[in-house]
């Protein structure tokens, strides 16, 4: 323990992430009212080789943060420092403060900070097994669209290896990972439990070759009981990483362990996975969620303003009709939906009133547009072509004259904008360009906005004809 603590403050010597900047892209990502309520309260301690440690006063505001935004200002720290896989919480009741004006002063009480609020952390296995308090069984909100994967997931979670593999599969934010975090939260009492992404299955499976210890990590998840794996779909293309995720599989069947896999697809569309590893999937049991239908919605969009009030955050109440509005036109995800009734709340505590009908329309125009018209990568690309007067293909190409590059860094701007897709999905939307590229793209023209007005009307331009095309106009 004292090696470890010792080692982790020796990381204080060399900060590489501004935590300003942070707090800065939170507060435009979230908006100020969410900022200022929640986010504002985290205080960062240091960051390490693949984690950063941040402190909060209390569990209950860690446990929000972690169940509504910690994947997202993941994704903001990661856009930064790309080797930061995680964010570890220590609970802070006393408020210290880690501003680190002085590295040196705050030496001592670091120290003695992580001592006494840090049981044990280091860069090991067994913090990519990251369950989530919060997603269980009893928290899930049930309706006609997922009752069967909620089902089966209750049947794995009591009998274990009854389904063997369980393939869960829908669209982006409908509740895969909340099952998979649910059956993992009850499993884990009698059995070794491994939760993990796909994204996190091949960083480690990627340093394990660069540190020589393939050894170490076949042994670690082949020992699992329960192997649980989000978002398979990630592994596409990755050869190698298939290959011993192959073996692994057969390794815990074998043994009689279970397995659960979550993806965006059915087994038979995923892309550039082998066909054995497909056709395990497809022989276990594979079940759906679709679209939330209006009574799910409803369910879901008023748990969550009673939610609100049990909380009694500034006293919101919000009124029937704006609900049974906002369940009846956002059809897309149940994450869209959330997003547009914490739009809503924004607005009634900025403005301290509840909007009208009219004002919500206002308030979410562009959602109740996605929700027609589901905004493609390909549609982008049509779009921005024939704005800047480009074929797709001179834009797909590797040429790199300014008329190409300018009109291909906007279209994955906004690909990254205005559609759910990860840094990697933009980037083979794009010729199989790194996701580095993207990152770099993207910052680019984010850069160019503030001090280019030229470029910011070309990009509300595109936006609105993305936003609002009708099928005729390409």
């Amino acid at each position: 323990m004292k090696n470890n603590l010792s080692n982790n403050s020796e990381s204080l010597l060399e900060k590489r992430i501004n935590w300003s900047s942070i707090e800065e892209e939170m507060k435009n990502k979230f908006g100020k009212d969410i900022f200022e309520s929640w986010l504002k309260k985290i205080n960062f301690i240091d960051e390490y080789k693949s984690y950063i440690l941040i402190s909060v006063p209390t569990r209950f505001i860690r446990d929000w943060i972690t169940s509504r935004y910690l994947d997202q200002i993941l994704q903001i720290v990661k856009n930064y420092n790309r080797e930061i896989t995680r964010i570890e919480f220590a609970i802070n009741n006393k408020n210290e403060d880690f501003s680190n004006k002085s590295i040196s002063s705050n030496q001592e009480k670091v120290n003695n900070f992580l001592k006494d609020n840090v049981s044990f952390i280091k860069d090991s296995y067994i913090q990519y097994n990251r369950l989530d308090q919060n997603k269980n069984f009893s928290n899930f909100i049930l309706g006609s669209s997922n009752k069967l994967a909620f089902e089966a997931s209750k049947k794995v979670s009591e009998d274990i290896a009854h389904y063997n593999p369980l393939y869960i599969y829908s669209g982006v934010g409908m509740g895969k990972t909340h099952l998979l975090n649910a059956i993992g939260l009850k499993l884990r009492e009698k059995n070794k439990v491994m939760f993990i992404s796909a994204e996190r299955f091949m960083y480690q499976f990627v340093k394990s070759i660069k540190s020589n210890e393939m050894v170490k990590f076949k042994d670690y998840f082949r020992n699992a009981d329960v192997l649980l794996i989000d978002d398979i779909q990630f592994m596409n293309g990755k050869e190698a990483m298939q290959e011993e995720f192959f073996h692994t599989f057969n390794a815990l069947l074998d043994k009689g362990s279970q397995i659960i896999v979550s993806a965006d697809r059915a087994p038979n569309k995923l892309l550039r996975i082998q066909e054995r590893i497909k056709s395990r999937f497809a022989g276990g049991l594979v079940v759906d969620i679709q679209n939330p239908d209006y009574d799910l919605r409803y369910k879901i969009i008023k748990t969550k303003s009673d939610e609100l009030k049990y909380l009694k955050i500034d006293n919101i109440n919000i009124d029937e009709e704006i609900l049974k509005f906002i369940s009846h036109e956002i059809k897309t995800s149940i994450r869209e939906l959330i997003g547009a009734l914490n739009r809503v709340v924004s607005f009634s505590k900025i403005y301290n009133k509840m909007p009208n009908i009219s004002e919500v329309k206002v308030i979410l125009k562009d959602l109740l547009n996605l929700s027609e018209n589901k905004v493609t990568i390909d549609l982008i690309q049509n779009i921005v072509c024939r704005y800047f007067k480009i074929s797709k293909s001179e834009m797909l190409s590797p040429r790199r004259s300014r008329y190409l590059v300018r009109p291909r860094q906007t279209a994955i701007y906004l690909s990254k904008m205005l559609t759910s897709k990860s840094l990697p999905e933009i980037g083979r939307s794009f010729s199989n360009r790194d996701h580095t590229t993207v990152i770099h793209s993207v910052k680019t023209i984010e850069k160019l906005r503030k001090e280019d007005n030229e470029l910011n009307v070309n990009i509300d331009t595109l936006k609105n004809k993305i936003l609002y095309f009708k099928e005729n106009e390409i």
